[in-house]
């Protein structure tokens, strides 16, 4: 497979002919740089990734990113696992003490393989995180990360391998941003089937024991359990206790209600965290992050948790999920694909 740069960062590029639609992986934690499906003539953006190496570099907002061996935030970055204690920051001032979102999407990932069938492209990606790789984190694990392409939806499926020889920590999510094209963000109707919230202090660490839980309707954030449209609100927080569809997917929904156009995205359990992308240094606002997460923040400090996130030697934890693309009209038949370097 050639290789070749996209805006100085090493890719891959799935396409679907004959509609033209197209999604750009970064070898760099499999990251979605682009996604672009047809809607008549029109191919429309659907997501705000990275522009340039520079921007990947950054990890501004971890657009995209694949999120382990944990999401979103550990404490001061410290935990304890089994008895013993871990410092993700040795020798970092307290003021400055804020890690997020894992490793896995500062890794260069190596393309494995890729399979083209008559539905869509999958692309196999695979990195290797050894237990001297990252302060505080004395465990190995391997990756597969397997991306599934076609006309109108992507697929993630995150998987980790314990290759060492005592448990880990870990968990997965996926920190995605969205756009229907050039809708303004607070025109958007926003759809998230949840029960509970997560309820946080001011630094969005949730509270300790059973004060982190609130029912939705009854906490801080904004209630998605029928569409609402998402105006002016400032959001970076959690939704949990979801009901699962009859095929066993949580699906929230973003709609542009102006031109029908919407988008579904999937997972399988966990959590939904919704951040409106105030504080990101380009473009604020013009996305909105909908993320499918394993677990909470600070899930290695959670005594609640340590069931769910603890990885015996040898064994794998697969996390899958992902987002389609629809409009009112009727949808375009099956089309063939084709994989390239881009």
């Amino acid at each position: 497979m050639r290789k070749v740069l996209r805006s100085g960062m090493e890719a891959i590029e799935l396409h679907d002919e004959r509609s033209g639609a197209f999604a750009v992986f970064a070898h760099r934690g499999a990251t979605l740089l682009d996604w672009r499906v047809r809607d008549g003539s029109e191919l429309v953006a659907l997501t705000d990734g990275y522009l340039s190496a520079e921007e990947l570099a950054s990890q501004n907002g971890v657009r995209n990113g694949i999120l382990a061996p944990f999401p979103n935030r550990i404490a001061g970055g410290r935990y304890r696992f089994e008895g013993r204690d871990h410092d993700l920051l040795p020798g970092v001032p307290a003021a400055d003490r804020l890690i997020y979102h894992g490793f896995l999407r500062t890794m260069d990932l190596k393309v494995a393989n890729v399979q083209e069938t008559s539905t869509g492209v999958s692309v196999l990606f695979t990195g290797v995180i050894a237990a001297d790789s990252f302060p505080g984190y004395p465990f190995a694990l391997k990756f597969n990360v397997r991306v599934s392409f076609a006309a109108r939806s992507i697929g993630l499926t995150v998987t980790a391998t314990n290759i060492g020889e005592r448990a880990a920590p870990y968990a997965a999510g996926w920190h995605p941003y969205f756009r229907l094209g050039d809708a303004p963000l607070d025109s958007m109707e926003l759809t998230i089937p949840a029960t509970r919230c997560i309820v946080t202090d001011a630094k969005l660490l949730p509270l300790d024991d059973e004060a982190a839980y609130a029912p939705v309707g009854e906490a801080a954030l904004p209630d998605f359990r029928q569409p609402r449209r998402i105006g002016d609100a400032v959001i970076d927080g959690c939704y949990g206790g979801a009901r699962p569809e009859a095929d066993g997917l949580i699906r929230s929904h973003l709609r542009d209600p102006a031109t029908g156009r919407q988008l579904t995205i999937w997972q399988r359990g966990g959590l939904t965290h919704v951040f409106t992308g105030d504080t990101l240094a380009r473009d604020p606002r013009r996305s909105i992050a909908i993320e499918p997460v394993e677990a909470m923040t600070d899930v290695f400090n959670r005594p609640e948790c340590a069931r769910d996130i603890r990885l015996p030697p040898g064994a794998t934890s697969s996390f899958s999920c992902g987002v389609e693309f629809d409009v009112n009209a009727a949808g375009t038949p099956p089309n063939p694909f084709s994989a390239t370097t881009a």
